[in-house]
């Protein structure tokens, strides 16, 4: 076998317990290492594809298993980098590497020989004596290559391959799209006039803004999530409000070269393209063919029937709205960019409590803290910070984890603070998967090095970051994630950790956060950051009290978002106007003036920059019917840190990945399988019916 001909610092990781070493790699680096891991994994497939002895589980799915090491490196510092600290060489790379790993991935699912040795297992599985979880491995290579075009003639396996590797091409000039509007756009203020009604906290953010973007002094509105969001909330200057809100949801619809409704309709074509190949009625139907909903029909009846409740409650809220308008000597209706503030003095007058008053109250220490605290209770992990290791930006962090008895679990990275580098949004991912097969190189399974990457607003120097209760939430969910990955007790890397169905991997995240308002752990770690006096108990209850307000809002903003995507896979004639089509669901869903969907089609990125949640925004309130449930499992006890249903919890749920049917595993978790109930509850919506026409 050919060696590694490129920056050995790439493959070979021997920093802290296993860690890359961030610093010996270079930007010009990764396209040579990209041709050289490409190489390898090539040769690896043709050796196990030419393979003369009958086809095992062992020679042939462990062997792919394990193939491709140094390329999975090389992708996961690259993509990591892209995502969290991209520069004009690396999105470059990202355009040329997305469709060239596209066309080498290709090749395999198409490769004639290796099909061959998967399908035979496949056949006579029954036969094998596998394992339950060998047999969910051998099923996802199966089907993998099945819908890679492995039973395609050849001519329709090169149309796919030339579909699939457009995609990627198309997907990462969507991103990129995305961020160069973020990077693009700001509204600089500089007189007291314009900083009417904001909070120190925003304005000192909007300085950091400011100093970050090389303006040195003034205030920059830009439109990362955790200035905007606040500005909007809080500015009482209704024309700058309505300014930086056009501005935000125009992002990738703005024209010129960055305009992203083109890449859409041609993302969307190609994707009904490869629908019909493979033998599906459209898109959506392909994507949900192994997840819990498994059709459209079963996540339209549940987008559908909450869709229902959340309008009548968000209309409700407009007219509480409009009132406050009225009576501050206002003329015009509540608009999107008047909504969160007027929604901020609404819960004020309601609740007696304002988000500025929480604040100080919510240091990033303290959740980050509280977060783990929360993991150590529930699963017997300690997380100890190491300092002064290399890292790919000065402001990641490394925590090692630690279970009860002192043993290494794994290692973790925070990525905390905004950065004009770093692309929008909240993420988990990982350099590293936990797995127990022995590597070519004699190593015996490996950490999970995980990290969470999230667009904080920094504070300046010598000051505290104060959080948002959303920003906290934001917090606990991505470190959810982050513990599906930790956790993890499975033999094979392609079912560890994360490795599940799209609409399952998001119930540890969203189960997660619901650990933050747990009053024990909320009295301990919201604490004034001056003062280090606890949040007093009169303020504590108004924000438990509080925790439905605004849900009407909230789900409109999702629900709209995620039938849209939902109608736009679903499509069976050629989407010629995303944006008529994203207008006329609108429309029929009655949309709310007042509201616009969370994510707009051109910077939808959980949609269009990839393929990830593409037919499957829809999964977070699929797992957020699942979440709701299965924290009740703990109220019902009683006890928000029962050991006994933490601890089936964990062997169900955090530690098992992908080895089992999610189905089961919930089943074995709680007993039974959920209905909306406890999510509607959550939300402050109405009781409805059970949901129909699904296994969801």
């Amino acid at each position: 076998m050919a060696t590694f001909s490129a920056n050995s610092a790439l493959v070979d990781w021997n920093g802290h317990h296993g860690m890359p070493r961030f610093d010996q790699v270079k930007d010009e680096d990764f396209a040579p290492a990209f041709d050289a891991a490409i190489a390898l994994h090539e040769a690896e497939i043709a050796e196990i594809a030419g393979n003369s002895a009958e086809p095992t589980f062992e020679n042939t799915i462990v062997a792919l298993e394990i193939a491709g090491d140094e390329l999975s490196r090389v992708s996961s510092l690259f993509w990591g980098k892209a995502g969290a600290h991209t520069n004009d060489t690396i999105q470059a790379l990202e355009r040329e590497i997305a469709p060239k790993m596209s066309r080498h991935y290709s090749k395999i699912g198409t490769n004639a020989e290796l099909f061959a040795r998967i399908d035979a297992l496949w056949q006579k599985r029954d036969d094998l004596d596998l394992t339950v979880e060998q047999q969910r491995v051998l099923e996802r290579h199966w089907k993998g290559f099945v819908k890679s075009g492995a039973n395609l003639p050849e001519d329709q396996q090169k149309r796919l391959s030339s579909i699939n590797e457009t995609l990627a091409g198309l997907g990462a000039s969507f991103g990129q799209n995305v961020l160069g509007d973020e990077k693009g756009w700001s509204l600089k203020l500089t007189e007291e006039a314009d900083l009417e009604g904001l909070p120190v906290f925003v304005k000192e953010a909007m300085a950091e803004a400011a100093k970050e973007r090389g303006e040195g002094s003034g205030y920059l509105v830009t439109l990362s999530r955790s200035i905007i969001e606040p500005f909007l909330t809080f500015s009482t200057r209704r024309d700058l409000r309505e300014q930086a809100f056009k501005a935000w949801v125009a992002r990738g619809e703005n024209g010129g070269e960055r305009d992203n409704v083109a890449i859409v309709r041609e993302t969307l074509a190609l994707r009904a393209e490869k629908a019909k190949l493979l033998g599906y009625e459209n898109y959506a139907a392909l994507k949900l063919d192994n997840t819990m909903a498994k059709t459209p029909k079963a996540v339209n009846g549940l987008l559908g029937q909450v869709w229902q409740k959340a309008r009548t409650k968000a209309l409700e809220e407009e007219a509480s709205l409009a009132g406050l308008i009225s009576e501050a000597g206002g003329n015009h209706p509540v608009m999107p960019w008047d909504w969160r503030h007027y929604a901020e003095k609404l819960r004020e007058r309601t609740f007696s409590f304002s988000e500025s008053e929480l604040k100080p109250y919510l240091q990033i220490e303290k959740i980050i803290e509280a977060s783990f605290d929360v993991a150590e209770r529930l699963f017997g992990i300690k997380a100890v910070e190491v300092k002064d290791l290399p890292v790919y930006h000065p402001d990641v962090r490394v925590f090692e984890i630690h279970d009860e008895e002192g043993n290494l679990k794994a290692l973790f990275l925070g990525d905390y603070f905004a950065r004009s580098s770093k692309r929008s949004g909240a993420w988990m991912s990982s350099f590293q998967s936990q797995h127990k097969l022995t590597l070519k190189n004699g190593t015996e399974g490996e950490l999970p090095i995980i990290y969470n990457v999230c667009n904080f607003a920094k504070p300046a120097e010598g000051k505290p970051a104060l959080l948002s209760l959303d920003d906290a939430r934001t917090l606990f969910h991505e470190f959810g994630h982050a513990l599906h990955g930790m956790l993890s007790n499975v033999t094979y890397p392609s079912v560890s950790g994360t490795g599940v169905s799209r609409d399952f991997v998001e119930l540890p995240s969203q189960l997660y956060e619901h650990w933050l308002t747990v009053p024990e752990i909320f009295e301990k770690y919201a604490v004034h950051y001056k003062t280090g006096e606890p949040m007093p108990k009169a303020l504590l209850d108004k924000v438990l009290a509080a925790q439905t307000f605004n849900a009407g809002f909230s789900t409109v903003e999702f629900t709209s978002s995620a039938l849209v995507d939902m109608a736009f896979h679903t499509q069976e004639s050629t989407v010629e106007d995303p944006m008529a089509v994203q207008a006329k669901v609108l429309a029929e869903l009655d949309m709310p003036a007042s509201i616009v969907m969370r994510h707009a089609t051109p910077h939808f990125q959980h949609v269009f920059a990839g393929d990830g949640y593409s037919a499957g925004y829809y999964s977070y309130m699929w797992s957020e019917v699942l979440d709701a449930d299965a924290f009740a499992a703990f109220e019902e006890v009683g006890n928000a840190f029962d050991p006994v249903t933490a601890r089936k919890l964990k062997n169900n749920i955090y530690s098992v990945g992908g080895s089992i049917d999610p189905e089961e595993a919930y089943a074995a978790f709680r007993g039974k399988l959920p209905d909306p109930t406890a999510m509607l509850k959550k939300r402050g919506l109405s009781i409805m019916a059970e949901l129909s026409g699904g296994d969801g």
